[in-house]
């Protein structure tokens, strides 16, 4: 594509936004910002822009001439500046798409870095940042890219090329990206999330499946999600292109699962009718939560079609440390263990949190987004000592288990307080109620803004509180 002078709309002025308008300018396009708001935050960003027309206050109309419009990831289709594009026979990306085009050869192949890229509701960063590891201990320069890490703008354009890119890729994401086309895919799940960004669950998981069109080796899906195999199904892939699947079971053909503890490959193996191998062991992953051992199988699938050798899949995940705030043991005090999974943020990765433990005193809450909670209540009540119920939306969780585990005591806690008070009455609520066994778990199931200012502050201060029992 010809950038020299070409017209370009950027709709955002967040990172994102910023990166893809100075990638442009320095393409040689003519650039201009546009943003709905106008903060003293906004306006310093806009100082740094030199070179670059910012248009703050008024994200609805298009630029004057403009040829193409690059998007932040959040904006809904629905905005009125893609209308505006639409009528006017303008062209919108967003910024993996931008990406995707400005790649160039590496020197020893002639071909750009292969993408190895993985979605899904829950479990996406984990899964690339467990695939990065891998990918490192096979001695591939790499990167964690995309939705977390190294903006994926950056890593296509670093003076230093990467061998290869695991990419996380949200939705949003690829809703803007028409013509991706990676090397193997992976979506790990799939719930209803963002759709009132999406409009419908059919829309949401349509752009979910965007991910598989066009996949060169390996169109990776759940065992345990037949959405995720549909979506194999309807995506028009390069001819050879396989369907892998992965599960916590003993593997079929073509798939990869558990056999006595071992993590197995059955689908990048010569004669797999017959034949197997062994790419690790449970005792690999950290943390050995069923959820994260399948996410560890979905990094291993992807990395195997990459054509990465066992050993460096077992030593990769061996390596591996998760973020903060992902089912992560915090303390053991009096026989009862502290477990923060605050990132927990909606009721598909609380559930796969609360199969993890039993018996559990569980600590939800907060806003709901629009979920409903009944089927999360039915599956876990069994495994429920109790319950301490936090937040705005509360009662909606405190409702779900009165229809669908009745028995389970209830108690709500830190009613108009916020922050380190809140999390501190909190958590002795939860230990008054734990019993030497049991597991405390921060799975909230909610988003955290209404008491916290993210849920990386709720799981701190959830730490601190239960170490304040140790003391």
């Amino acid at each position: 594509m010809d950038w020299q002078d070409l017209p370009v709309t950027v709709a955002g002025l967040g990172v994102s936004g910023v990166s893809a308008a100075r990638v442009l300018r320095d393409l040689g396009a003519r650039v201009t910002v546009v943003d709905g708001g106008d903060s003293p935050v906004l306006r310093d960003r806009a100082a740094e822009l030199t070179g670059i027309e910012v248009r703050l206050g008024d994200a609805d109309t298009l630029s004057e001439g403009t040829r193409l419009v690059v998007t932040s990831p959040g904006w809904p289709p629905s905005s009125p500046l893609f209308a505006a594009a639409d009528r006017a026979g303008v062209p919108v990306w967003g910024d993996v798409e931008l990406a995707w085009r400005l790649r160039e050869p590496l020197p020893d192949t002639g071909e750009p870095a292969p993408w190895l890229a993985v979605t899904g509701t829950n479990g996406k960063t984990t899964t690339v940042q467990m695939l990065a590891s891998i990918l490192t201990a096979a001695g591939k320069r790499t990167a964690a890219v995309g939705n977390v890490g190294v903006s994926v703008l950056d890593a296509v354009l670093a003076e230093e090329p990467y061998d290869v890119l695991a990419v996380e890729l949200s939705s949003y994401q690829l809703h803007w990206a028409p013509s991706l086309r990676v090397h193997s895919a992976a979506v790990l799940n799939l719930a209803p999330d963002h759709l009132d960004w999406h409009g419908s669950m059919e829309a949401y998981a349509a752009d979910k499946g965007r991910i598989y069109q066009g996949n060169q080796v390996a169109c990776v899906y759940n065992l345990a999600d037949p959405a995720t195999e549909e979506l194999v199904r309807e995506a028009d892939v390069e001819e050879g292109c396989r369907a892998i699947g992965f599960g916590l079971g003993t593997p079929g053909l073509s798939q990869f699962g558990v056999v006595d503890e071992l993590l197995v490959d059955r689908a990048f193996v010569p004669d797999r009718a017959k034949n197997a191998a062994e790419i690790g062991s449970v005792a690999d992953v950290d943390p050995p939560a069923p959820h994260n051992i399948a996410n560890a199988l979905a990094a291993a699938a992807l990395a195997r079609a990459y054509g990465v050798d066992a050993k460096a899949v077992r030593d990769g995940l061996r390596a591996f440390r998760p973020d903060a705030h992902r089912i992560a043991k915090v303390a053991e005090v009096g026989g009862v263990t502290y477990v923060d999974d605050s990132k927990a943020t909606n009721t598909h990765a609380a559930a796969a949190s609360l199969r993890a433990y039993d018996p559990i005193v569980w600590i939800a809450g907060g806003l709901a987004k629009g979920a409903e909670f009944d089927d999360l209540a039915r599956e876990a009540g069994g495994r429920l000592r109790a319950a301490v119920l936090i937040g705005a939306d509360r009662g909606l969780i405190r409702e779900a288990l009165a229809r669908h585990a009745p028995d389970v005591p209830v108690i709500e806690a830190a009613e108009g307080q916020t922050g380190a008070v809140a999390m501190t009455a909190v958590v002795r609520a939860a230990a008054e109620l734990a019993r030497p066994g049991d597991t405390v778990l921060l799975a909230p199931a909610c988003a955290s803004m209404d008491m916290f200012t993210n849920y990386g502050e709720r799981g701190d201060l959830f730490a601190e509180a239960v170490r304040g029992l140790a003391d």
